[in-house]
């Protein structure tokens, strides 16, 4: 088999990795900003690792709809021929990056999921994938005759639609702040940081805490009760985002939770609202009852599915 790469490109890192025969190795993480563009960056990949590629795939967290790409919460942008030669590749592929996450479920095993809840899935059944980190990615997923078919999409920027009375003070503070309140402002690591100014100011407290990975591990200390109130409310609101992602195309084989921040709090997440909410759907919630509920517990799920997209491009 010839060389070939796979990258996972975030907000804030780039995960690069060689495909072998025995699966991913040489797995190395870098900061976006300590380079200027991503041909330097994976340039540095190849220097580190001293192989010459033939082929690449990129899962990129921003959409991918034409030539030119442009990342959403980072200042990268490229042309994908120019990239495709500054690299000296046969073949170069460039994906959303939860289009990549959708192609790891088929080949995640049991051993890399944490139910949450009730449910079961059904073979074959339609998916959906989320997850919050830098923004908030989506992407649902069908089986075909051709195999499974990638639908996508930028939900994570659809509107954030409050349910209950806290969720109403998160949004009317957001309201003030932005010209309009997506969910991406709640689900993510700026949004955990939106929820606890938003849930600070309402109880007449100013807000001390300007790290949202301090709001998680202050919550999960028990050392500050609006940040315990802000990771319990985030939990909450993806369970309701769920729901929703689970009633736009008949989940039937499950909706999986990715990224890069809900398995920093997994037996929070698994204890917490998340479920009641993602079943509270009123009149519909027999149609989403059945429907299981997954947290994606394997760090290298974005590169496995971009991995497994590259293989069946090249193969096809």
């Amino acid at each position: 088999m010839s060389a070939r790469f796979v990258a996972d490109v975030g907000g804030t890192n780039i995960r690069i990795a060689t495909i072998t025969e025995d699966g991913l190795a040489d797995i190395k993480k870098y900061l976006c900003n300590d380079f200027a563009s991503i041909d330097i960056a994976i340039h540095r990949y190849f220097a580190d690792t001293g192989r010459a590629f033939e082929a690449g795939c990129i899962a990129i967290a921003c959409p991918v709809t034409d030539d030119e790409v442009a990342m959403t919460n980072h200042s990268w942008s490229f042309s994908q021929r120019a990239l495709k030669q500054q690299l000296h590749l046969k073949e170069l592929f460039v994906i959303n990056d939860f289009t990549a996450v959708a192609h790891s479920l088929p080949v995640l095993g049991e051993d890399q999921l944490i139910q949450i809840g009730n449910g079961h899935s059904v073979d074959k059944g339609n998916v959906a994938v989320f997850g919050a980190g830098t923004g908030l990615g989506v992407e649902h997923m069908k089986f075909t005759a051709e195999g499974w078919q990638t639908l996508d999409g930028e939900g994570g920027h659809v509107d954030f639609a409050p349910v209950d009375e806290t969720d109403i003070v998160v949004w009317r503070y957001l309201q003030t702040q932005l010209d309009r309140v997506s969910a991406e402002d709640v689900l993510s690591g700026r949004g955990l940081l939106n929820i606890y100014r938003a849930l600070a100011l309402h109880h007449g407290i100013s807000p001390s805490v300007s790290d949202p990975a301090k709001v998680t591990e202050m919550a999960l200390k028990d050392e500050c009760v609006i940040c315990l109130s802000s990771l319990t409310q985030f939990c909450r609101i993806m369970g309701s985002f769920a729901g929703n992602l689970a009633l736009n195309l008949a989940t039937t084989g499950g909706v999986y939770i990715g990224g890069g921040i809900a398995t920093r709090f997994t037996d929070f997440l698994v204890n917490s609202d998340f479920r009641a909410r993602f079943e509270a759907k009123g009149r519909m919630k027999h149609y989403v009852k059945d429907i299981p509920t997954y947290l994606i517990n394997e760090p290298d799920h974005g590169l496995l599915g971009a991995s497994a997209y590259l293989q069946q491009q090249i193969a096809s």
